[in-house]
């Protein structure tokens, strides 16, 4: 791609946002150096894999690629054989340290093959070596770049053990000369002059002090002088100090011998992880701009879906739909100043550059773009970032440049084609340009205020007008892009809103010709016929979704009642066959005492009795059967309930509480625990609400206690920031209300901390009666922040 290009639509920009989200300078380099390919098969590879780092991110959270050191100078190194530094070998164990994280992170972690679902990244991370043996050896033996273990060999153990011992023979003896001569002493201490211990002799006693002298003060007052009874020993600590730095260089010999066998495992783990960076960044920035990855093709083909300018604050830009390719392959965007004409052209363009460097585009799924050979763009502007304010000649020059080169694989950009110059040969200039590139089949997007090329899009084919609406009411512009509709640049109703006289505007009308007021107002009347239809559109929308929710309703509602209907009937049938069992035993037993009565020729009046008994049952059951039904056919009034009345839902078999009332229609929202749904008044009925009495009070009716909460109890409760005290006070209350508003289940947000809030929170749930269960939360209800309790 041309370097102007890729300044003048501020893909330089996304590169920068690119490179921030990688964690190496490596992966930063990588970054910084990423071009739009014109291959399809490396753009389709490349999105694959930021969609499977994508995933990865969304599935387990974002990957650290800190302590990751350039270690190629070093395997160099260890290619000819040479010895590393203490340094270098720490940083060929921090870049397996990364590598043993990164490779756990990928579902491989060397002991059991945790393996997610295979995708592009699979293989990388499975490739990945983190050299455990090595990398646990560098680290026993090496502690930091200045200090090396003393368990790092025996001899080096043994030589430091040696010379402890001869810096104590040392220190005694110097204590004792201390002790001694403290009148020929300067200062009662010991000191090191050129590695060798001295002791600081006033400079009137240094011939009668036996030793050697190794300095002198600057005054020349004092002489460090080594005591002659410690120079054997300081020889001897000197000798050892050889010994000891030839025992580390035999460690490190050791070591890069070591690390020497796994030069081939060691570059390929610094350059996946570096790979992985790149496209870990790539999947970060995806996720940062909610981006999806699009379809590709060699057809020419654009159409993007809600399309969002990625460098516009995501609170502010408007999303376009824009394609071209298929029915059309010019589209000329008309419209008034700052109504976001430039915006949409550098949309098509940096999208079109993110989507073949392997970036997702920050638009709707399934949107689609075509591989161009060139990207091309002349906008130059105020709203350029290339330069403020392009002359004719520039905007020519570039032009020039363009025609020579593009061809039907290229995309062409144009802003205000054909401006600063004479309007009339400028719109002759851009309609021959224009056309010379539509007769090569050139995907070309052209923006401008030209009524010319208005009508030259409305009379060609494969070329169409598109417009940015503009608000006349607000002055403002909306920055919807319409395709198919071309723009008015509303100056004069722009004019009269700002309060320029109407003797100057119906003046200035008719200066203009017939022909170009004719096209204005058809312009207008077409603009007025869209919106209109794009009103009714709307509100034919809105009643599709009212008739597919009520759909959905009444389908629901059926369902409940098939499901409930055979529940219903075995209920009946069991109650009809037990009634008929109870009536036939008692029956039974009624008949077997009248047969003994009249065989022992019993008591009459034992013989009415049964009777009465007998009549009595069945009076009961009738009385009850009929109780049954009228509770059956009562209907309830809506005149009957208030706000927070206990009712039951027929269709649903659930009691709940009164949310609303009801409406003409008879329709209210009743509150089921979690669940609240629109009822009509013919599918419920009141049901007496619960009391409590206190146990040692007197039934009053003032002694009552209703046992309905509100319908605002919220399933769940944020406890994060609270104190220990003040959260299980906050919870105990909490707790209360939801059973008593039978919730099902609530959700606790405790969050992860140290855990001390979490494991209060269960201590309580344990000892709270009428808690069933709880758990931790799972993927997507919080994980370990949050704990589920379900109740009795």
């Amino acid at each position: 791609m041309n370097e102007k290009a890729l300044r003048t639509l501020e893909y330089t920009k996304i590169i920068d946002k690119l490179s921030t989200n990688a964690g190496t300078s490596f992966g930063r380099d990588l970054c910084a150096n990423l071009l739009p390919s014109n291959d399809l098969g490396k753009i389709k590879e490349m999105q694959k894999e930021t969609s499977d780092a994508l995933a990865r991110i969304m599935r387990k959270g974002s990957v650290s690629f800190n302590g990751i050191h350039d270690i190629r100078p070093s395997i160099m190194r260890l290619k000819i054989g040479s010895s590393l530094g203490a340094g270098e070998l720490l940083h060929l164990s921090s870049d397996l340290d990364a590598t043993l994280r990164i490779k756990a992170y990928g579902g491989y972690t060397g002991k059991d093959l945790d393996v997610l679902s295979e995708d592009s990244l699979t293989e990388r991370f499975a490739g990945l070596e983190p050299l455990t043996p090595l990398n646990n050896e560098i680290k026993r033996c090496i502690i930091s770049e200045e200090e090396i273990a003393d368990d790092a060999s025996p001899a080096l153990k043994s030589v430091r053990r040696a010379i402890r011992v001869t810096n104590d023979k040392i220190h005694s003896e110097l204590s004792s000369i201390l002790n001694s001569s403290r009148t020929m002493l300067q200062e009662n201490i010991i000191t090191m002059r050129n590695g060798r211990y001295c002791l600081p002799i006033r400079s009137e006693f240094k011939n009668q002090f036996p030793g050697m002298i190794h300095d002198q003060s600057s005054t020349g007052s004092t002489m460090f002088v080594e005591p002659m009874a410690i120079v054997k020993l300081n020889n001897e600590l000197k000798e050892l100090a050889i010994k000891e730095q030839e025992e580390i260089e035999k460690v490190l010999a050791e070591l890069s011998n070591l690390a020497a066998e796994h030069t081939e495992s060691l570059e390929y783990d610094f350059h996946t992880l570096t790979e992985l960076d790149f496209i870990f960044a790539r999947a970060t920035l995806s996720r940062q701009m909610k981006a999806t990855e699009p379809l590709f093709n060699e057809k020419g083909l654009i159409n993007i879906k809600k399309g969002r300018h990625p460098l516009i604050d995501a609170k502010k830009v408007v999303p376009i739909d824009i394609n071209i390719g298929k029915d059309f392959s010019m589209l000329i965007i008309t419209g008034p100043n700052t109504g976001g004409k430039t915006v949409t052209l550098k949309t098509v363009g940096l999208l079109t550059l993110m989507g073949q460097a392997g970036l997702h585009i920050p638009a709707f799924d399934n949107s689609e773009l075509a591989v161009f050979e060139e990207v091309y763009a002349d906008i130059g502007d105020e709203q350029s970032i290339e330069q403020s304010l392009s002359t004719f000649s520039s905007h020519m020059t570039n032009i020039v440049s363009i025609l020579k080169k593009a061809d039907a694989q290229s995309l062409v950009l144009f802003d205000e084609l054909g401006a600063g110059t004479d309007p009339t040969e400028g719109a002759a200039l851009a309609m021959s340009i224009l056309s010379h590139l539509h007769n090569k089949e050139i995907r070309t997007l052209a923006t401008t205020h030209y009524s010319e090329l208005k009508v030259y899009a409305l009379s060609t084919e494969r070329v169409i007008n598109a417009s940015c609406e503009f608000d006349v009411e607000t002055l403002r512009p909306t920055y919807r892009l319409l395709i198919g509709i071309p723009g008015k640049s509303n100056a004069f109703a722009i004019s009269s809103k700002l309060g320029l006289p109407d003797f100057i505007i119906e003046d200035a009308k008719d200066r203009i010709g017939h022909q170009d007021q004719s096209f204005e107002d058809l312009i207008s009347e077409l603009d007025a016929s869209r919106v209109m239809i794009e009103k009714e559109r709307e509100e034919i929308t809105a009643y599709k979704e009212e008739i597919e929710r009520l759909k959905k309703n009444l389908a629901r509602k059926n369902e409940t009642i098939d499901s409930n209907r055979e529940r219903i009937l075995q209920d009946a049938k069991d109650q009809a066959a037990q009634l008929l069992q109870e009536a036939k035993d008692f029956a039974d037993q009624s008949i077997r005492k009248y047969n003994k009565w009249l065989q022992e020729g019993g008591n009459v009046k034992d013989m009415e009795q049964e009777r009465n008994d007998l009549r009595e049952r069945l009076s009961s059951s009738e009385a009850a059967r009929q109780k049954s039904q009228n509770k059956k056919t009562k209907k309830t009034a809506a005149k009957d309930l208030k706000v927070g009345d206990s009712v039951h839902v027929i269709s649903l078999g659930l009691k709940g509480t009164v949310s609303t009332l009801p409406n003409a229609k008879g329709d209210l929202f009743v509150q089921m625990g979690i669940l609240r749904s629109q009822v009509n008044l013919s599918d419920i009925e009141l049901v007496d609400e619960e009391v409590i009495k206190a146990p040692n009070f007197n039934r009053t009716e003032s002694g009552k206690i209703k046992m309905s909460k509100t319908a605002s109890i919220h399933p769940e409760i944020n406890l994060i920031g609270k104190t220990v005290d003040e959260a299980l006070s906050l919870l105990d209350k909490y707790l209360d209300d939801a059973y008593l508003s039978h919730l099902p289940q609530v959700t606790i947000i405790h969050g992860r901390g140290t855990g001390a809030l979490k494991n209060a929170v269960h201590a309580h749930l344990k000892k709270t009666k009428y808690v069933k269960s709880y758990r931790v939360g799972g993927f997507g209800e919080g994980d370990h922040g949050v704990t589920i309790v379900e109740f009795q």
